[in-house]
């Protein structure tokens, strides 16, 4: 009984640490909630077969190869469509604007004010109006910038513009197409542009290869 408990053990362990490598997961404290859902299924399944030693191992294996074909599945989707990646690893939150709390954001993610206060704390930070954005990141980390020329989220985002990143920094749709006209650049060849203290930085598809 033993032996046969110390052999599924140590084949689910190989198993699921070939999974992992598969899946290129990241640091725990980088997972999205999506991520940990997996893991947490992962370690349940595993647990299956071991319990129960009239259970094959055989349920547990292909129970989580299962899993594992379909979380790479829904990464590769999430890489090629924009849309597919905000539905399952969702939208970075702008929390504080210009020292500003958006109280309607919080309340629509169910962050309290005591959350809030509570990272900024970490941060060493003691006055709100020092912060010029807090992000609420996927993975629950608040991200903090107290320079006045940085902004962290993205203006475009696979040739497509990001309306609210404009409305919070104060600029216009104009704005942001002439200066992609002067850099004589299509909007559908980029792949991401972002806001700095130096201006637009662009990445075509071009970049990539």
């Amino acid at each position: 009984m033993y032996i046969n408990l110390i052999i599924k053990t140590t084949i689910l362990y190989l198993f699921i640490v070939i999974c992992y490598r598969i899946m290129g997961k990241k640091e725990v404290g980088q997972l999205g909630v999506i991520d940990l859902i997996v893991s947490f299924l992962i370690a349940e399944l595993a647990a299956i077969s071991i319990e129960d030693t009239n259970i094959s191992i055989l349920t547990s294996l292909v129970s989580i190869t299962t899993l594992v074909i379909l979380q790479i599945l829904i990464s590769y989707l999430s890489l090629k469509n924009i849309n597919i990646r905000n539905i399952f690893d969702g939208k970075p939150s702008v929390l504080i604007n210009k020292g500003k709390i958006n109280y309607r954001i919080m309340s629509k993610l169910r962050y309290s004010i005591d959350d809030l206060l509570s990272q900024i704390r970490e941060k060493d930070i003691n006055n709100i109006n020092d912060i010029n954005y807090a992000v609420l990141e996927n993975n629950g980390k608040l991200s903090i910038f107290q320079d006045n020329n940085d902004y962290p989220l993205p203006l475009i985002v696979e040739g497509k513009i990001d309306k609210n990143t404009l409305t919070s920094i104060g600029k216009s749709y104009n704005w942001l197409t002439s200066i992609i006209n002067e850099k004589q650049i299509k909007l559908k060849d980029i792949y991401y542009a972002f806001y700095n203290n130096t201006g637009i930085v662009i990445i075509t598809y071009k970049d990539l290869l």
